[in-house]
């Protein structure tokens, strides 16, 4: 065969082979994932492969549009279970608030330098065996309703009461209740007490004892002291007592940083008998301590004031000092004492005589050979050895 016959019989064979198409589609799956398909058809399915690319993009449109159009799944957030023991839990931890009572009131009463306290039966619900004033509920404000409690608890008529004035009330706990109470004060003519309703005994103390009873009801002692008052000891330099004294009245009198405390300042006390120490009657210790620079850093030190003792002095204690002491107090006939002024000083002698209303002594002296009696006042002679000795 010729090399042109071989070249025709290529060209023949070539025209019988299919003609392969290749389509190339790039579509979305129902994942949102983009994938290419690549298809490849026979020449004579061509125009069916156009057909299937055409289905194939409608049907990755729909999809696209499906997912568009499908509404979010939403969550039905719903509360956790909570069993019922943490019910229970949670109850119990909840203060009953209906149960907050905000008229009630405490009432001190006086009578000359004691105050009068109250200690509750042991089978009250509320701090039983604890001492308390005269606890009552009602209006702070009604003074006849707040003497008919006390008539009631105590046994004191109204007649032999007199209402002194009252302080703003102070948040006191009660169990799972919380009391807004309010201190009372008032003065009796009367100490004859007949425990009643709350109360299993009655006790009159000095006021600056009060804080020595080991059980009573939430901050009795502030209670007291918003509408009485504690006596405090200051400790000064020997000598300048009364400088000292001077000082803080001045600090009172004025217009500076101390006016909110002046109120709750009654009075300075400067004896001449106790040296080193002055006493200040307050409604508390922290009011003292400001009065004299030791708190609140405002003001300024008070010179020749060390500090204020801690606690608060009975006035059983501070009651000596203030009353002049008789010069004959404490010498008794047959003592033997030393005479320490007028001529006869340095001499021993034995008292004879004690004349209090002059307070004056007679003695006889040792050494005299002849016993003379002599009269000279008291506050010249010291006992050095008593009769009963």
């Amino acid at each position: 065969m010729s090399d042109i016959d071989e070249e025709e019989q290529d060209e023949v064979d070539a025209n019988e082979l299919p003609i392969a198409t290749i389509e190339q589609t790039t579509v979305k799956s129902t994942t949102v994932e983009e994938r290419t398909i690549v298809k490849i058809y026979p020449t004579d399915q061509a125009e069916e492969s156009d057909e299937l690319v055409s289905e194939d993009s409608e049907q990755a449109e729909e999809l696209e549009e499906s997912e568009a159009e499908q509404p979010e799944e939403v969550v039905d957030e719903q509360e956790p279970e909570v069993s019922e023991e943490e019910v229970v839990i949670e109850e119990e931890n909840i203060v009953d608030t209906s149960s907050y009572r905000g008229d009630a009131f405490v009432v001190f009463i006086r009578h000359e330098d004691k105050v009068l306290l109250m200690k509750r039966a042991d089978g009250v619900a509320d701090f039983p065996g604890a001492w308390d004033g005269v606890y009552g509920i009602g209006d702070s404000t009604d003074v006849d309703a707040i003497t008919t409690r006390i008539e009631e608890a105590t046994g004191i008529s109204a007649a032999n009461l007199t209402y002194v004035r009252s302080a703003e009330a102070r948040g006191l706990e009660f169990g799972n209740r919380l009391n807004d109470v309010t201190p009372v004060l008032f003065m009796s003519n009367s100490t004859e007490i007949e425990p009643r309703t709350l109360y299993k005994e009655a006790e009159w103390i000095d006021p600056g004892s009060i804080g020595d009873k080991s059980y009573s009801i939430p901050q009795i002692g502030e209670l007291y002291g918003d509408v009485a008052s504690y006596l405090y000891i200051l400790k000064t330099t020997m000598g300048q007592e009364q400088k000292v004294a001077s000082e803080i009245q001045a600090r009172l009198s004025g217009t500076g940083s101390l006016q909110d405390i002046q109120g709750e300042i009654f009075g300075v006390l400067c004896a001449p008998m106790l040296r080193g120490f002055i006493f200040v009657e307050a409604s508390a210790f922290h009011h003292v301590e400001k009065l004299i620079g030791r708190a609140g850093g405002r003001t300024t030190p008070l010179k020749n004031c060390r500090k204020v003792l801690p606690g608060t002095s009975p006035l059983g204690d501070v009651t000596p000092y203030l009353e002049p002491k008789a010069a004959t107090a404490g010498i008794e006939e047959g003592d033997i004492v030393e005479i320490r002024a007028s001529s006869f000083k340095g001499e021993r002698a034995r008292v004879t005589n004690v004349a209090e209303n002059k307070e004056e002594v007679t003695v006889e002296l040792f050494d005299a050979q002849i016993p003379i009696p002599i009269t000279i006042r008291a506050d010249q002679v010291r006992v050095t050895q008593r009769v009963d000795e």
